[in-house]
């Protein structure tokens, strides 16, 4: 089967299933193994289209988990591909996914697989706090962008015994002032720039809030995909070592 993946969630999901030699194109941002082979058709906001089309690809995935990809969705739809358009909001939806793509792909039970042990090592991480930890995802400094309610981010966190600190507020993500970054009262802020080469913590302590900062690679939070176990270990961890009181 000849396959397009447009987001590095989806590519993950595929490489977890074992069949990234399956990808004749793939987004410029994706970097699971085994793509060697597949066409880079460029960024995920920024699809080419009629690269695409050329690698005659039986299925393209896509994901709205990508703010803006709706238009990248409606020209490959506008050029005939057939496509699989994702779009989890949850731990649950990401699970539910993965086992979409699986079937969509032919592998029901390899998926099933994936996603069991998903659920199962997520599952092992969950602790019990002496009050639930509050914690803010940032995905961007500049403004500062911070996940929100309609987030995978706030399901995981649940799943650890904590709360996103900014679980009541609606959509799936919000930019913030440093004074609404403090009224959330957050005991810790996890650094997960989308995009960014490096992560610099550095420049969240420097706010001066006093706040413990962990640096979490956007590939282990910023992806609904089999990854997330890799965040949701580091967060894990950076709570254990909270003094909550």
């Amino acid at each position: 089967m000849r396959l397009a993946s447009l987001t590095s969630s989806n590519s993950d999901i595929l490489a977890a299933l074992g069949v990234p030699g399956w990808v004749v194109a793939a987004d410029s941002h994706s970097d699971a193994p085994g793509l060697e082979g597949a066409r880079r058709v460029g960024p995920d906001l920024n699809i080419d289209v009629t690269a695409v089309r050329e690698t005659r690809p039986d299925l393209v995935l896509a994901s709205l988990s990508v703010p803006g990809m709706e238009r990248v969705v409606e020209g490959v739809r506008a050029a005939g591909l057939p496509t699989l358009v994702l779009d989890p909001v949850s731990v649950q939806g990401t699970l539910r996914d993965i086992r979409e793509i699986g079937t969509a792909i032919g592998l029901p039970e390899r998926a099933e697989d994936v996603a069991g042990r998903l659920e199962a090592e997520l599952r092992d991480l969950a602790r019990v706090y002496p009050r639930p930890p509050r914690v803010l995802v940032e995905w961007w400094p500049r403004p500062i962008i911070a996940a929100t309610q309609d987030s995978w981010v706030t399901d995981l966190l649940a799943g650890l015994g904590a709360v996103n600190a900014l679980g009541e507020r609606p959509g799936r993500s919000s930019p913030l002032t440093l004074e609404e970054v403090q009224a959330a009262q957050p005991d810790l802020i996890v650094c997960s720039w989308c995009g960014a080469k490096k992560l610099r913590p550095e420049v969240i302590e420097a706010r001066g809030l006093g706040i413990p900062v962990v640096p979490v690679p956007e590939s282990g939070l910023g992806r609904p995909g089999p990854r997330l176990v890799e965040g949701a270990r580091r967060i894990a961890a950076a709570l254990e070592g909270l003094s909550l009181t």
